[in-house]
């Protein structure tokens, strides 16, 4: 179990810090809620104390015997502030002190997340994007605001990021792993990505379809973890279990395979990565009724199949000069050798950059949190990962990186 602090300011994104503790909780974390004084007169202090199961830490002098502006956040396994205030930015760059969470973010020596939702002209006001860079130069964590309705009848940058964001971008610091430094250098700022998720659909009749067992989660995660990183992501959603609401990600929507690789195609002019983590079935009806099959007797129907266009090889085949491609490989092949044989097979076959491929053998990755997955570029083999489809995401677009950087995009 982690020690989660939680900061939160007096912003009225204060409400949505609730699922934020509870879903800390749920995912087995100890939580201790520190609010501004501020922060109280949106949330009150019975409310996070009901939530976190734990007493509120409100000032510097209740239980002044336990030094709590110095024990708090050394015993902290992270710091989280969210919603931070433009105050709350200005007071952390200068060092200030007034109050508990700006002691506690002096004494932590853990990772610290600081989540901005504001105004999107205090958000962009220099002094604030001064602040937040100085905070980055500093190694904290800054996620930009997401682009949305704000207090009032406002609409622009400067929305708190859904709450099972940055719970993933926590979750992803807990672990110990590496990616908190590329969320936090926002290594991905300027590059236009796409990716696609989930299983088309080829209609038989206007109720009936030719579908797959794909849920699209890889997908999604790869949108979100390419959008914490500063990518300018598009979704290309298919059919997917689940939400496809990503803070500052634009979502088309498509059904069949060809509708996804139009989509792809128009996507491809203007963007720097494509990312096809879609499942397009192989094959289509060669006609499709307008009106709903009747069964008769017990004879059954005969439907005459056509393959559908191959969206990966088109994409490569027409790519621009920088472009980066990576495909992904669904494989039943439980032994590995042959797994990456034909890894190697269907990359060189495609023409991607990079290949992700995996064993799917009896439905075991299908809508499932984690997975295992090979990814394969020209060279080789570069990682195999066993992991939350999180952080998987995150290891395809370290390889992302690694192959623009070999090429000079």
């Amino acid at each position: 179990m982690s020690r989660v602090v939680l900061g939160v300011t007096g912003g009225i994104a204060a409400y949505k810090a609730c699922e934020i503790v509870r879903r800390l909780r749920d995912a087995g974390h100890d939580v201790t809620v520190v609010p501004t004084p501020n922060a109280l007169e949106f949330v009150g202090e019975v409310t996070w104390a009901a939530l976190s199961g734990n007493p509120v830490a409100t000032d510097v002098f209740t239980s002044a015997d336990q030094i709590p502006h110095v024990r708090i956040g050394r015993s902290a396994d992270l710091v989280l502030v969210a919603p931070a205030t433009a105050d709350l930015l200005a007071r952390a760059v200068a060092g200030r002190a007034d109050d508990l969470l700006t002691n506690v973010l002096l004494t932590a020596t853990c990772p610290v997340i600081v989540c901005p939702a504001m105004h999107t002209e205090m958000w962009q006001h220099p002094a604030t994007q001064h602040n937040v860079a100085t905070l980055r130069s500093r190694g904290v964590i800054v996620l930009d605001p997401a682009t949305g309705r704000l207090a009032g009848p406002d609409v622009g940058q400067g929305r708190l990021p859904e709450p099972s964001e940055i719970v993933e971008a926590a979750l992803l610091v807990l672990e110990g792993s590496d990616v908190a430094s590329t969320i936090g250098s926002q290594d991905l700022a300027g590059v236009r990505l796409a990716v696609s998720a989930g299983g088309t659909r080829e209609q038989i009749d206007p109720v009936r379809f030719i579908g797959n067992a794909s849920s699209g989660r890889m997908g999604v995660a790869l949108a979100r973890a390419a959008a914490l990183r500063g990518a300018d992501v598009t979704l290309v959603a298919a059919h997917i279990e689940g939400d496809t609401d990503v803070s500052d990600v634009t979502v088309r929507q498509v059904r069949t395979t060809a509708d996804l690789a139009q989509a792809m195609q128009e996507v491809a002019a203007d963007h720097d990565v494509l990312v096809m983590a879609a499942a397009p079935a192989d094959f289509t009806p060669v006609t499709t009724s307008e009106t709903k099959i009747k069964k008769a007797d017990d004879s059954g129907i005969t439907v005459e199949l056509e393959q559908t266009v191959d969206v990966l090889a088109t994409l490569t085949r027409n790519r621009r000069e920088g472009q980066t491609i990576v495909g992904f490989a669904a494989e039943t092949i439980s032994n590995v050798s042959e797994l990456l044989t034909a890894g190697r097979a269907k990359l060189s076959r495609k023409g991607c950059d990079v290949l992700v491929v995996n064993d799917v053998s009896g439905g075991k990755v299908f809508g499932s949190e984690t997975t295992t997955v090979h990814i394969l570029d020209t060279r080789g083999l570069i990682a195999s990962v066993t992991a939350t489809k999180m952080l998987a995401a995150h290891r395809i677009l370290d390889a992302v990186i690694i192959q623009r950087q070999s090429e000079g995009s």
